[in-house]
C-alpha cells in the first residue's frame, strides 16, 4: 500500500521576518481582550504563523491561502493553539475585504475599517506544493500541467496548459522574457507552437523536453535545469502574481494600524522590485518609514540548511 509522502517544509527567513514585526510579548493581554492581530497572507506550511502563536501569546492570527488543503496538512502544528488561529481559503490580493469580513481585528468609532498590527507575506512556494501538489509546479516530476495554486481548478480556471497550447507565439515568448527573463524566450516559445501542432502538450515532462530541445546544449550544463525559468514565468502568469502582489500590500498597508509593520519576503527580482518601489511610495507620501533600508538575507548557517534562502530578500516598513 502506497503512503502518502509528507513534505517537510522549512520556512525562509523565519526569525528575521518575525522580529521584524516588532511584537511585544505580553501574556497578561491575552486576559484583558487586547490581543494582537496579525496576517499571515501566505500561510503555505504554517510556519510563520505557527511560530508566531508559539512565541507570543498575545497574538492572533488569520492565515491565508489559496490551496484548501493547507490547513489540513499542516493543523498539527497547530495543536493547542486553535483558538488563536483562524484560516481563510482565499487570496492575499483580497486581504483587505477578508479582515473586514473576520471579525478579527481593531476597530473604533474613528476607524470603522478593521486594523492589525502586522502583516507578513512569504511569496515562495512550499516545499510542498512544489513536490507533492500533483499541480505541475516541478519538472522533477511528470505531472498535468496546471501550475495553479488553486487545488481544484475549474474550467474557467487559466492553467499552464491553456497557455502553451493556445497563446500565440509572441505572447508565449513575451511572458517567459518578462516574467522568467529567460534569454532563450523565442527560441522555446518556438519549439512549443512547433511541437503543439503534432500533439497537445499536456505533462511537464513533455514540456521540459520541449524546453531542453530549444536551448543550447553549451547552456545546459551546472545545477540549473534549462526548464526552471519557463516553469517559473508560466506560474507567474497562470497566478497573476505581479498583479496579486500590488493588490495584496495596498490592501495589507490599508489595513495596518498607525506602528503597523508590513513584512515581505520575495524570491524574484521583479517581486522585490515591486515591493521596494511600494515602500519607497508610501515613505516619499510620509505615510511610512523603512525599517531595514538594506535588504535582510540569510546567513550562512541557513544558506547551509535551506537552499531555497539563497534568492530571499525581506524587506520591512511599518506605517506611521
Amino acid at each position: 500500500m502506497k503512503t502518502e509522502q509528507k513534505t517537510v517544509h522549512t520556512s525562509v527567513l523565519l526569525k528575521e521576518s518575525i522580529d521584524g514585526l516588532n511584537l511585544k510579548k505580553n501574556p497578561q493581554s491575552l486576559a484583558s481582550g487586547n490581543n494582537l492581530v496579525v496576517i499571515d497572507g501566505t500561510f503555505g506550511g504554517g510556519g510563520h504563523s505557527s511560530e508566531i502563536l508559539k512565541n507570543y501569546q498575545n497574538v492572533k492570527v488569520i492565515g491565508i491561502d489559496q490551496d484548501k488543503s493547507a490547513w489540513e496538512k499542516a493543523k498539527d502544528k497547530f495543536v493547542g493553539l486553535e483558538d488563536r488561529i483562524t484560516f481563510v481559503n482565499g487570496n492575499f490580493r483580497d486581504i483587505k475585504e477578508i479582515v473586514e469580513t473576520s471579525g478579527v481585528g481593531h476597530r473604533d468609532s474613528r476607524c470603522p475599517t478593521p486594523e492589525v498590527d502586522g502583516v507578513l507575506l512569504d511569496l515562495g512556494l512550499s516545499s510542498d506544493q512544489l513536490e507533492n501538489s500533483g499541480r505541475g509546479f516541478t519538472f522533477m516530476k511528470d505531472e498535468p500541467l496546471f501550475m495553479t495554486m488553486k487545488a481544484n481548478p475549474t474550467s474557467s480556471d487559466l492553467t499552464a496548459q491553456d497557455i502553451v497550447n493556445n497563446w500565440s507565439e509572441e505572447n508565449i515568448a513575451n511572458i517567459i522574457y518578462g516574467y522568467g527573463e529567460e534569454r532563450f524566450s523565442r527560441r522555446i516559445a518556438r519549439r512549443i507552437v512547433e511541437a503543439r501542432k503534432a500533439k497537445e502538450i499536456k505533462t511537464t515532462f513533455e514540456l521540459v523536453e520541449i524546453i531542453k530541445n530549444a536551448v543550447p546544449k553549451k547552456f545546459q550544463k551546472g545545477k540549473i535545469n534549462p526548464a526552471t525559468k519557463t516553469f517559473q514565468a508560466l506560474r507567474m502568469a497562470v497566478n497573476d502574481e505581479l498583479n496579486t502582489l500590488e493588490s495584496g500590500l495596498s490592501g495589507g498597508f490599508d489595513i495596518l494600524k498607525s506602528g503597523g509593520r508590513l513584512s515581505v519576503i520575495s524570491f524574484h527580482s521583479l517581486e522585490d522590485r515591486i515591493v521596494k518601489n511600494f515602500y519607497k511610495k508610501k515613505v516619499v507620501e510620509g505615510k511610512a518609514k523603512l525599517i531595514n533600508k538594506k535588504i535582510i538575507t540569510a546567513g550562512s548557517e541557513e544558506l547551509k540548511t535551506n537552499n531555497r534562502s539563497r534568492s530571499a530578500k525581506l524587506r520591512i516598513i511599518e506605517k506611521i
